[in-house]
C-alpha cells in the first residue's frame, strides 16, 4: 500500500470543492482511495461559525454529551468525538463544524471524479481526527466513505490454528483514514488530501452507513458511555 499526500493552498469558505481537488489531483488510478479532510468539505458547505457560538453548537450538534476535562465528550452520528467534532484549529479565529452528511458528500465527489478520470473503482474517505480511550494523541477516523466496504468480517473464519473467530472484524475505513492522516499531518502541513494505492479493500458501489456503528450497550466501552447524557 502506498500513500501520497498533496500540499495545497489554503481552502476558502464556501469555495467550490471539485475544482479545488482537480487543481492538485491530475490522475486517479483504477482501484485507488482518495482521502480528504472533513475541514474542506465543511468549509465548502459554509459550516463555519463564530467562536462565541461554540458551547451552544456543541449542545446542538451532539446526540449525547458529558463534560470531560477541558472538552465535551460527545456522541455524534454514532461516533464518540470531542466537542461534537467542532474544531478551532486551522480555522483562523473561527470554528469549523463537521460536514452535514459525510456519506452523501463522499458519494457525490466520488461520482464526479469517476466521471472525470473515466475509472470504475474508486474509494473516497472524508477524514477527521479521533481519539482512543487511554491513548494519547489523535488518530484518523472516517466520517463517511464511498466506493468500498468499510468493514472486513472475520467471524466464522479460522485462525492459523483452526480456531474460528467469533467476533473479529477489521475497521477498514478508519484504518485507511488513520494511515492517510499520518501522512497528511495535523498542523500547518497544508496537506488536506492523500491518495492511497494498492489498498487491501473490497470495492463496492453499495455502501451501508450502519456497518461501522455499534449499539452503545454492546460496546466494550459501555461502562464509560452509560454516563453520557
Amino acid at each position: 500500500m502506498q500513500i501520497k499526500a498533496f500540499k495545497t493552498r489554503t481552502f476558502h469558505e464556501t469555495e467550490a470543492l471539485l475544482p479545488f481537488i482537480l487543481q492538485y489531483i491530475k490522475k486517479l488510478p483504477e482501484k485507488s482511495v482518495l482521502v480528504i479532510t472533513s475541514k474542506i468539505f465543511a468549509l465548502s458547505e459554509g459550516r463555519v461559525a463564530d467562536l462565541k457560538e461554540k458551547d451552544s453548537l456543541i449542545k446542538q450538534e451532539s446526540d449525547y454529551r458529558l463534560r470531560s476535562q477541558k472538552v465535551w465528550l460527545t456522541v455524534k452520528d454514532g461516533m464518540m468525538v470531542a466537542n461534537a467534532g467542532i474544531d478551532e484549529s486551522n480555522a483562523n479565529g473561527r470554528i469549523i463544524l463537521l460536514p452535514e452528511d459525510s456519506f452523501k458528500s463522499a458519494q457525490i465527489i466520488r461520482k464526479a471524479l469517476k466521471k472525470r478520470f473515466k475509472i470504475k473503482n474508486l474509494g473516497v474517505i472524508i477524514s477527521d481526527s479521533g481519539l482512543l480511550p487511554m491513548r494519547i494523541g489523535v488518530i484518523g477516523v472516517a466520517l463517511g466513505h464511498a466506493g468500498f466496504k468499510g468493514v472486513k468480517n472475520y467471524t466464522g473464519r479460522k485462525d492459523i490454528f483452526g480456531r474460528k473467530f467469533q467476533y473479529t472484524k477489521t475497521n477498514v475505513a478508519d484504518s485507511l483514514a488513520t494511515a492517510a492522516t499520518l501522512c497528511m499531518g495535523e498542523g500547518n502541513e497544508r496537506q488536506p488530501m492523500a491518495l492511497i494505492t494498492n489498498a487491501p479493500v473490497e470495492f463496492s458501489n453499495k455502501i451501508n452507513k450502519k456497518e461501522m456503528k455499534i449499539n452503545p450497550k454492546s460496546d466494550i466501552f459501555y461502562p464509560l458511555l452509560k454516563n453520557l447524557k
